[in-house]
Formats: structure tokens, C-alpha cells, sequence
């Protein structure tokens, strides 16, 4: 395959996006627009990618900085071959040049590929449409051979019927699409450089156009305004729905699934409504996972129940757990096999080992806690000073009674038993029982205060 170089056209506005963002960093599927139009291109392995930005001055490089792209700004915007041209100084004339779009984020990888081994020439990416309204139109030949593109407020009547339409996306070579570009006028409706226009010059020059159309409908539409937006992200989310289920995954409505990021599912696997799916989850075999539950960047281990309204955040979570209902884990938290963390329970950069349990209202925080151990109801780990932030460790077989506050750095010994409604602030030790409670009394004839007459 020849050389590839890819140029993004991300310098739009976006006005009816009503928004001071760029466009094209408004987000589908939990990521930038043209961030997925970066991933597909980086994933075609070209030579060189080169993103064409203006509105919202240095938004769009420095959100976009870990891709290995030049950024070239536009200013003015006078068309979409104006914009190639400003990125034409960046590129080499040697191989092919494929202009791709920041506002259509979910072009996928198979149809460019398709494009590349498409032939020798110029290759448009065309799609028939229903309603072609706002899009060039094809022209043809009566031999079927492209003759040009025809933008909609330049077509006659005749031509507006036309139903195969340009998607914006195509391939050139080079060397070629620089000459072209040096010869663009903008004598047209909109006052404005059109890259389309470089078609006509092909077929005067006798070069072959070819066509491609993508495999789907959807991998072409733009975005211009949060409607749009709102459609493509239930369309995404359709597709999504539609690969899990052909996985075997049991979703309880495939209309109430978000996945914003790379979810992937062992066998058995059954999803509730309402779930949220960010960055990388893996779910692993039998987990069912709850309604209305939000899992980020999280392993999930064979057979763990997750309960409704949980909230897992970058941790890991071993077999045979059972998590919530309303339980957080906060990143850095990892429990080892069969632990229980029950409603309200909040965990945060700890380790639990197997089978320890945390079944309701407690906060565990920086704690290493070991196998086997019972926290009660409203056990916190106090482990910040208000500077500096301390350890707990909770050794094998511990029983930590209700309402007790460990005071870090402390380590409570193996088998240890801590009395409920302790202050714990020394070490505790292994198999005894510690408690710190003050002398129950009464007060006699105590009153409650009441509130003043107004």
C-alpha cells in the first residue's frame, strides 16, 4: 500500500452548538468528536497526520497533545480547501493524502481501509441518501464515470434529485491534490475555497475517480448542533447494544445502555438499565451488574453482583464479591475474592483480602485489611490530619465493632476484637479485645434547650 498521509479538518465554529467549546471537542461516547476521528486515523498506521484547527485558539492541540499529529491553524476559514491548503506545507508529495473531518467522529477504520485499496486515482467516499439535502451531490456520466461534485446552493433542480451525495472524506495523491489545491477559485455561492472542486480537475486531467460507500449510514453523519449530537450518541449507543447482545450479554433494554469507552464481557454476563460504562471494563463471567450502576476503567472478576446505584471508579474487584446497593469504590481500591461491600460503603486506595466484610455505612480509606474480617456499621478510617494522609491495617480475622473511628497510622492485630463505638488511636492487639468507651451516667434533671419565642 502506498504511503498515507491524513489531514483532519477540525477548525468549524460550531454556532449552533451554542457553545464556547470548539465543535469538535464536544463529546460522543465519552470522548472528543475528533478524538475518534484521531483514533481511526492513528490506527491506519499513516506516516503523518495533520489536524487543521481555528475557532477556540489552542483548545483543540493542547486537549488533543498525546497524538503524535502536527496542528496547523486556519485563519480565516475560507472553505475546506483552503483548509487542506494550509496543511499541504506538512506533507510530502510522495503516496496518498486522506482528508477526514473532526465534526464526523464515527468514520470507522474498515471503510477507510477500503478506500485505500480502492485503486490508482482519486477515491471519493459517496453514500445514497433518502434525503440529500445540504450535501454535494455526484455527478455522473451516462457510463456510470464521476464528471464532479455539484455543492447543493450551486445545483440546478435536476441535480438536487441526485441522491448519491460526497461525504467530504477522500483519498489523493499528493503530489496531484497540491496542484489542484493551487488552482481552486472561489467564485461560488458561498464566496469559498471547495476541496470538491479538485474532482473536476481530476477528470479534465483524465485520472481515474473512483467511489467507495461505507458499510453504514452513520459513519458519515457530521455534527452541527446539540440535536445532532444527541441522535448520533443513541445511534453509537444502538450499535454498542447490538455487539454485546450478539456476544451473548443479557441486556435488560438495550435502549438504556451507555457505553463511553471499551467494554468488554465474559460469558453470562447480564447488565441492567441506566448503567454507565467509562474508559476500559471488563466484565468477567456470571457478573451481573445493576441498575442505574457507573463502572470506570474497573476489572470485575467472575461471578460478582454488583447491586443497583453503585459507583466503581479505576479498581478491581476479584471473584464472587458482592458490591452495593449505593456502594463507591474511589480509584486504587482492590478486593480480592468473595469480599462484601454493602450500602453506603465507601472505599478508597485500599486493599481487602478474601472474604472480608464491610456491610454498611463505613468509609475505608488508605487501609491494607486483610482475610476474613468483619467491619461494622458506620467504621471509619480516619486517615487524613488535614496535611498529611496515614495508613490503617487490619490484619487477618479482626472484628471491628459498629461505630468505631481508627485513628492512622494504626494497625489492628490478627483476630484482634475492637468494642463497638471506639476511638481507636494505639495499635491493637493480636486476639484481645480493645475498647475505649467513658463511663455511661445520667444527668438529673437535665432539660433540653428550647428554642427562643420570636
Amino acid at each position: 500500500m502506498k504511503p498515507l498521509q491524513i489531514v483532519i479538518l477540525a477548525a468549524g465554529k460550531g454556532t449552533r452548538m451554542y457553545s464556547e467549546k470548539p465543535k469538535v471537542l464536544h463529546a460522543l461516547a465519552g470522548k472528543p468528536l475528533v478524538q475518534h476521528v484521531l483514533d481511526c486515523a492513528v490506527a491506519l498506521q499513516p506516516q503523518q497526520v495533520c489536524v487543521v484547527y481555528g475557532h477556540g485558539g489552542e483548545a483543540v492541540p493542547q486537549a488533543m497533545r498525546q497524538y503524535p499529529a502536527q496542528f496547523v491553524v486556519q485563519e480565516p476559514q475560507l472553505g475546506t480547501g483552503h483548509a487542506v491548503q494550509q496543511a499541504m506545507p506538512q506533507l510530502a508529495d510522495t503516496g496518498q493524502v486522506m482528508v477526514l473531518y473532526g465534526d464526523v467522529p464515527l468514520i470507522q477504520h474498515s471503510t477507510l481501509h477500503r478506500m485505500q485499496q480502492a485503486g490508482d486515482g482519486l477515491v471519493l467516499l459517496t453514500v445514497n441518501l433518502a434525503n440529500p439535502t445540504g450535501y454535494g451531490r455526484i455527478v455522473r456520466n451516462g457510463q456510470g464515470d464521476v464528471l464532479g461534485i455539484v455543492e447543493e446552493k450551486d445545483a440546478s433542480p435536476e441535480q438536487r434529485e441526485i441522491c448519491e451525495v460526497h461525504t467530504g472524506i477522500l483519498l489523493a495523491p499528493a503530489k496531484q491534490l497540491r496542484e489542484w489545491l493551487n488552482k481552486l477559485r472561489n467564485d461560488n455561492a458561498q464566496g469559498e475555497y471547495y476541496l470538491t472542486d479538485v474532482v473536476g480537475m481530476a477528470v479534465q486531467q483524465g485520472v481515474t475517480v473512483h467511489t467507495v460507500q461505507p458499510a453504514h449510514e452513520w459513519e458519515i453523519h457530521g455534527i452541527n448542533s446539540k440535536a445532532q449530537l444527541a441522535v448520533l450518541e443513541r445511534t453509537w449507543q444502538q450499535v454498542e447494544a447490538a455487539r454485546l447482545l450478539a456476544l451473548g450479554v443479557t441486556l435488560a433494554d438495550p435502549a438504556r445502555l451507555d457505553v463511553r469507552g471499551k467494554l468488554k464481557c465474559g460469558q453470562d454476563v447480564e447488565i441492567d438499565v441506566g448503567c454507565i460504562f467509562e474508559g476500559e471494563v471488563s466484565l468477567g463471567n456470571n457478573v451481573q451488574v445493576g441498575a442505574y450502576s457507573v463502572i470506570r476503567n474497573a476489572v470485575i472478576a467472575d461471578g460478582t453482583i454488583i447491586a443497583p446505584y453503585s459507583s466503581i471508579d479505576s479498581s478491581e474487584v476479584g471473584a464472587n464479591c458482592r458490591i452495593g446497593p449505593y456502594a463507591r469504590l474511589r480509584p486504587g481500591s482492590k478486593l480480592h475474592d468473595e469480599v462484601h461491600i454493602g450500602n453506603f460503603v465507601e472505599v478508597k486506595n485500599s486493599e481487602i483480602a478474601l472474604g472480608s466484610k464491610a456491610n454498611h455505612l463505613s468509609y475505608i480509606g488508605d487501609s491494607t485489611v486483610g482475610s476474613r474480617v468483619n467491619i461494622g456499621a458506620g467504621t471509619i478510617t480516619c486517615n487524613y490530619d488535614g496535611a498529611n494522609k496515614y495508613r490503617t491495617i487490619i490484619e487477618d480475622d479482626a472484628f471491628i465493632g459498629s461505630d468505631t473511628q481508627l485513628v492512622a497510622p494504626v494497625t489492628v492485630g490478627k483476630g484482634a476484637t475492637i468494642g463497638a463505638g471506639s476511638t481507636i488511636t494505639k495499635d491493637a492487639p493480636a486476639g484481645e479485645l480493645t475498647l475505649s468507651r467513658s463511663k455511661q451516667i445520667t444527668i438529673a434533671g437535665w432539660k433540653r434547650p428550647q428554642k427562643g419565642k420570636k
